[in-house]
C-alpha cells in the first residue's frame, strides 16, 4: 500500500474532527511509532481461515491495559478490528486504519444498530507503531481493560468476540462505511490470562502425541474428527503434568479446537476408528469415551499442573484407551489439505503428592430442566449442596486450579460461586460472553480451597429467541446442558455434584399450568417430560412460574462416586441453600466516582 511508506517515521499531523461537545483526535498515519517500549506478544493467534490476518497481544495487569498488535499480510485500503458482546458487526467498539486516497487515518470508532459506522467522541486507542515490514503491515496500539464509555467493550475475563475485515476501496470519510456491505470475520479468545510464570518442567519428563492420522480435511464448514489411540498394555501409572497443542504447519487458521477423552476403564476393547465423530456407523463404544483428558482451542497455551499434582494416566484401574476429537472450521471449504495435528501429552513415571481430579457441578442431563421459548434472558441453577461436599470432601478440602465451562447452543454465561456459611465468598469461574465454539480449560487466577460443607452454585444463562418449542437438557446440541467441569487435587471420590428440580414438583406446574389454560385432561402421568413441556401452551405466565419453580422447589442431588453410585444418605427433596449474594460483579472505577460494570 503506497502511502504506509516504511521510510517515514513521524507523526505527520493530527486533523481535528468537531461534533457537539467534543473533539475527535485521529492521528494520520504514514509510517508511525510513538516513544513507548516496545512489548513482547505472547499470546497470538489467526484471525481469518487464510492466516492473513493475525492478532497478537499482551496484557499489563498495573496499568490495566492491553497492548494488541494485527499483522495483516496484504494491507490494500484498511483494517477493521473490533468486541462485540456475542460477535455480532452491529454495536460494536472498533478501532479503523483507513484511507482515502491519498492519506491514512487510524481511529477509534463503533458502530450503530444498523452497522453504520462513526467515529468516537472519546478516542481511547492509543496508536504505538504503523509499519511495513517483510512479511506484512504491523498496527500496534494500546487501550485500557475500561474505558468508562459506554459505546466501548469491557475487556474481562472470559471469552471476548473479535470481529475483523479489510476495507479494499477507499473511504471519502470514515462515516461512509457499514460493516453491513464488507467481507466480515469473527473470532473468539480469552484475551486476559492468569499473570502467572510458565513452571519448569523436570527433566525425567516423556512425551506421548495423541495426533490425527494424516487426515484429509473435509471441504465442509464444520467437521468433528474422531481417533482412538490405544495406550501401551504394560504402561504403569504416570502423572500427566503438562499438555500442549500440536498444529500441522498451515493449518493454524483451520483447526479450532482439541479434545482428549480418556475411554471408561471397565470398556475392556474399544474399536480402532478415525472418522467423523457425527458418523452414524461409528462404534457405539466411543460414546464411553466421555472424561476429559486435555483440552484445547486455538488461541490458548500450554497447560500447566500445579506443582504438587499430576492428572493419573496408566496403571490399575485406567483405561487403555485414548478418543482424540479435533474441530475443523474450514468456512472457505478448503480441499486437499492434510493435517495430522493433537494433542502432545508431558508426563513422568514420577509421581507428584496428589493425583488431580475433575469433578461435575451444575446440572444433571435430564430434560427435568428446561427453557421455555423466545426467551431473551432465562437461567438454570444447579447446586453442589453442603450436605454432599460434607460427606465426600477430606476434612482439609480440596484446591480448585482450573476449570471447563460447558453449555450447549443456546448458552450464553456460565457462572460458579463458592458459597460458605450461607454467604457467597468468590467466584471460582465466569464467562458472560460463553460461546460453546470456544471451550478450553481455563487456569484460575488464584486456587480455591473447598472445604467440606461448602456449598457450590453454578448459573446458566440462556437465550432462545430463535426456537419456538422448549429447550430441555440433554445431551443432543439442540438440548441443553450447563456444567462446570473443575480440575482440582487431591482426587476425591466425589467425581459429580449436580442437581435437577424435584420431579414431583414439575407435575404439580404442569397440572397448575394445564388447568389454568383451560385445559382440564392433564396427561402429566401418561407421558414423558419432553412431552409434557412440548404440549404445555407457552406465553410469558407460562415462563414466569416455571423460573418461580427452579428458584424455590425442593432438588435432587446426584451425589455420585467415580463408580457412578450415589454417596450413603437421602439425596431427593433437598431444600435449596440459603445464600446472600455478597459478591458484586467486576467493576472498575471510573473518573468521577461512576463504575464501569462488566
Amino acid at each position: 500500500m503506497r502511502i504506509f511508506s516504511k521510510d517515514v517515521r513521524l507523526q505527520d499531523f493530527t486533523i481535528m474532527y468537531f461534533t457537539g461537545l467534543a473533539a475527535l483526535m485521529v492521528i494520520l498515519v504514514a509510517s508511525y511509532q510513538a516513544s513507548l517500549p516496545l512489548l513482547p506478544m505472547p499470546f497470538r493467534m489467526p484471525l481469518d481461515p487464510l492466516g492473513n490476518l493475525q492478532l497478537a497481544w499482551n496484557i499489563s495487569y498495573a496499568t490495566q491495559e492491553v497492548y494488541i498488535q494485527l499483522r495483516v499480510a496484504e494491507l490494500r485500503h484498511g483494517v477493521v478490528l473490533g468486541m462485540s458482546d456475542r460477535g455480532e458487526l452491529t454495536n460494536a467498539d472498533l478501532v479503523v486504519l483507513w484511507d482515502n486516497g491519498t492519506r491514512s487515518y487510524f481511529g477509534d470508532a463503533w458502530s450503530d444498530s444498523k452497522g453504520h459506522v462513526s467515529l468516537d467522541s472519546h478516542q481511547d486507542y492509543e496508536l504505538i507503531e504503523a509499519k511495513q515490514k517483510a512479511d506484512g503491515f504491523y498496527l500496534l496500539f494500546k487501550r485500557p481493560f475500561s474505558t468508562c464509555d459506554p459505546r466501548d467493550y469491557v475487556i474481562e475475563e472470559g471469552t471476548v468476540h473479535v470481529i475483523y475485515g479489510l476495507l479494499d476501496q477507499p473511504l471519502a470519510s470514515l462515516g461512509d462505511l457499514n460493516l453491513s456491505r464488507i467481507h466480515m470475520g469473527v473470532q473468539r479468545v480469552l484475551m486476559l490470562r492468569p499473570d502467572m510464570p510458565s513452571p519448569t518442567l523436570p527433566p525425567e519428563v516423556k512425551t506421548m502425541d495423541v495426533l490425527a492420522p494424516n487426515v484429509i480435511i473435509p471441504n465442509q464448514e464444520t467437521t468433528y474428527w474422531c481417533f482412538i489411540q490405544k495406550l501401551p498394555d504394560d504402561m504403569p501409572k504416570n502423572h500427566i503434568v503438562m499438555y500442549e497443542s500440536v498444529i500441522t504447519p498451515g493449518n493454524e487458521a483451520i483447526v479450532h479446537h482439541i479434545e482428549v477423552f480418556e475411554c471408561a476403564p471397565d470398556v475392556r476393547e474399544v474399536p480402532q476408528y478415525s472418522g467423523s465423530c457425527d458418523d452414524k456407523m461409528k462404534p457405539k463404544k466411543l460414546n464411553f469415551c466421555r472424561h476429559v483428558l486435555a483440552a484445547w482451542a486455538m488461541g490458548a497455551e500450554a497447560f500447566y499442573y500445579p506443582p504438587d499434582a499430576g492428572l493419573a494416566i496408566g496403571g490399575p484401574g485406567s483405561s487403555r484407551f485414548l478418543r482424540l476429537e479435533v474441530h475443523y472450521h474450514n468456512p472457505l471449504l478448503i480441499s486437499g489439505r492434510h493435517d495430522s495435528s493433537g494433542i502432545r501429552l508431558h508426563y513422568t513415571h514420577n509421581l507428584r503428592r496428589y493425583d488431580a481430579g475433575i469433578m461435575e457441578l451444575g446440572l444433571v442431563y435430564t430434560p427435568v430442566m428446561a427453557i421455555p421459548p423466545k426467551q431473551h434472558i432465562f437461567y438454570l441453577t444447579g447446586y453442589c449442596t453442603s450436605k454432599c461436599t460434607r460427606t465426600a470432601l477430606p476434612p482439609g478440602g480440596i484446591y480448585v486450579f482450573a476449570s471447563q465451562l460447558h453449555t450447549h447452543l443456546a448458552g450464553r454465561g456460565v457462572r460458579t460461586v463458592l458459597v460458605r456459611g450461607g454467604k457467597e465468598l468468590d467466584v471460582v469461574q465466569e464467562d458472560q460472553h460463553f460461546s460453546t465454539e470456544y471451550q478450553t480449560i481455563r487456569v484460575l487466577k488464584k486456587m480455591i480451597n473447598i472445604l467440606p460443607g461448602d456449598v457450590l452454585i453454578t448459573k446458566c444463562t440462556y437465550n432462545t429467541e430463535d426456537r419456538s418449542k422448549p429447550t430441555v437438557g440433554g445431551f443432543g446440541i439442540m438440548e441443553e446442558m450447563c456444567v462446570n467441569y473443575i480440575h482440582y487435587y487431591p482426587r476425591t471420590q466425589l467425581e459429580l455434584c449436580k442437581s435437577h428440580v424435584d420431579p414431583g414438583y414439575l407435575q404439580k406446574y404442569f397440572s397448575f399450568i394445564n388447568r389454568f389454560h383451560g385445559n382440564d385432561q392433564c396427561v402429566c402421568g401418561d407421558v414423558g417430560v419432553t412431552d409434557q413441556y412440548a404440549q404445555l401452551h407457552w406465553d410469558d405466565f407460562a415462563g414466569e412460574v416455571l423460573d418461580s419453580l427452579y428458584n424455590t422447589a425442593p432438588i435432587s442431588m446426584h451425589c455420585n462416586q467415580s463408580t457412578a453410585r450415589l454417596f450413603p444418605g437421602e439425596w431427593e427433596k433437598q431444600p435449596l441453600p440459603e445464600v446472600t449474594s455478597i459478591l458484586p460483579k467486576h467493576r472498575y472505577p471510573c473518573e468521577g466516582g461512576a463504575e464501569s460494570y462488566s
